[in-house]
């Protein structure tokens, strides 16, 4: 008799080095490839807006290989075992609180007598392989980075020869609802954007041919630099094995000079899920208990939807802002400078500004968002010091001097129809270091 291999998909949509299913292949018998959208169950962040449309149209990419179900995974999981005779079952690891259901879904399915395995996939350096002198996790990235060079990662697996069992019943994908409609805000995403493996392909080969060579001049927003693969890496279209990879084969002498700066990044991507392990409540709490006495302001609902609609007054936020809401991303440089003006010149706390891009970004996960957001807070793991506060108009004259990236997002600069500022720069500093004074008087207790 036959008995199908699951593979559960989750943050690792392709086919390719996907540890599950070469696994499940290598087993012999047909493959039910399942999604299952839970929104649910404890320890599960349901997603925001803009990845709901990138999830959609990275689903629709893989086509009738997938069966896709709704509903709490300790249900579902099971259910569909029943539905098909399935003799084993196939996951990559998660590193969240959801890894809780993960290891419960293991143990049950083991009692039930299947075969269940779990893979790293996802990540280059599992959060507990590397640990300080002291037997801890790294709280400090560039030691976490330096041990973490040390190791030496697998190749990329091929794509497996394997068959799709067709006993299974599936969701429409459709009646799940995760594209807008009224309105459709969605556009300029399909412009900007080919979610799926092949997307996530070309814009590796895209950036290793043509961006890389650029990338010293990364922080320059208006510049073709980056790498625009964070959202293909969160939603797992490309691992970062792949990406590892290619960055050692064959690159001109140019793009070659800058290839530790990149893998960095890629290795700050990895820090935060290691952080996001030790403190599955990254995105609600301080990661350093001294900001838990930070004076927040009441956000002023005038001063925060002009934040999140990009009409500020302050140029470079309000470029990014609508960059934001344009495209689903925002350059990385942006980002800190629009999430120190929330922070630090609005005093607005940190977890309102982690909780739109939530929304609002395609690349969102659950560790580089709250890390990021903390980091700029001054609250979370290696943060930025309590005493640096992005000046956007410094970081203007110095990153965007000739106004390209500026002139692109808010033409209306230099205009009559462009607002004065909704705050003083100057002032609101001054009032942002005298409250992380306080911060850190707390925290000099703390550790005393």
């Amino acid at each position: 008799m036959v008995s199908p291999s699951i593979v559960w998909l989750r943050d690792d949509l392709r086919l390719a080095d996907n540890p599950a299913l070469t696994s499940a292949a290598q087993r012999g018998e047909p493959v039910v490839l399942v999604y299952v959208l839970d929104e649910e169950s404890a320890g599960i962040r349901p997603l925001g807006a803009a990845s709901r449309w990138w999830l959609h149209n990275s689903l629709a990419s893989l086509g009738d290989l997938l069966t896709l179900r709704r509903g709490k995974a300790e249900e579902v999981i099971p259910e569909l075992v029943a539905e098909t005779g399935a003799g084993a079952v196939f996951w990559n690891r998660r590193y969240g609180a959801a890894r809780e259901i993960d290891a419960r879904l293991k143990t049950r399915l083991r009692e039930d007598g299947l075969e269940v395995q779990s893979f790293q996939a996802n990540l280059l350096v599992e959060p507990w392989t590397l640990t300080t002198g002291g037997g801890g996790p790294y709280r400090v990235f560039t030691p976490f980075w330096k041990a973490a060079r040390e190791l030496v990662f697998r190749d990329p697996l091929p794509v497996p020869a394997f068959s799709v069992s067709t006993g299974s019943t599936t969701d429409s994908l459709d009646d799940w609802g995760l594209l807008p409609t009224h309105p459709d805000w969605a556009e300029g995403l399909r412009e900007a954007w080919q979610p799926g493996e092949a997307g996530a392909h070309a814009q590796l080969e895209g950036f290793a041919d043509e961006r890389l060579a650029d990338y010293h001049r990364r922080d320059e927003p208006a510049v073709e630099a980056t790498s625009r693969l964070s959202p293909h890496l969160r939603f797992g279209e490309i691992s970062p094995f792949q990406v590892w990879a290619r960055m050692h084969g064959p690159l001109s002498p140019a793009a070659r000079t800058n290839v530790p700066k990149f893998l960095s990044e890629v290795g700050w991507r990895e820090f935060n899920w290691s952080i996001l392990f030790h403190s599955p409540e990254l995105a609600e709490r301080n990661y350093r208990p001294a900001y838990d006495s930070f004076p927040w302001s009441e956000p002023d609902p005038e001063e925060l939807a002009a934040w999140k609609e990009g009409r500020t007054g302050i140029p470079l936020v309000d470029a990014g802002m609508r960059e934001l809401w344009r495209t689903g991303v925002m350059h990385n440089r942006v980002r800190m400078v629009v999430a120190s003006f929330l922070i630090k010149n609005l005093l607005i706390d940190w977890r309102v500004g982690e909780k739109w891009f939530w929304d609002t970004l395609v690349d969102a996960d659950e560790a580089s968002n709250p890390g990021n957001w903390q980091w700029v807070a001054g609250s979370g793991a290696d943060a930025a010091p309590y005493f640096r506060v992005f000046n956007p108009e410094l970081q203007r004259e110095k990153f965007d001097k000739a106004g390209r990236y500026v002139n692109r997002w808010v033409p209306e600069v230099g205009t009559p129809l462009y607002p004065e500022p909704i705050v003083d720069l100057a002032e609101t500093r001054k009032q942002a270091l005298a409250a992380y004074e306080h911060v850190k008087a707390v925290g000099e207790r703390v550790d005393s």
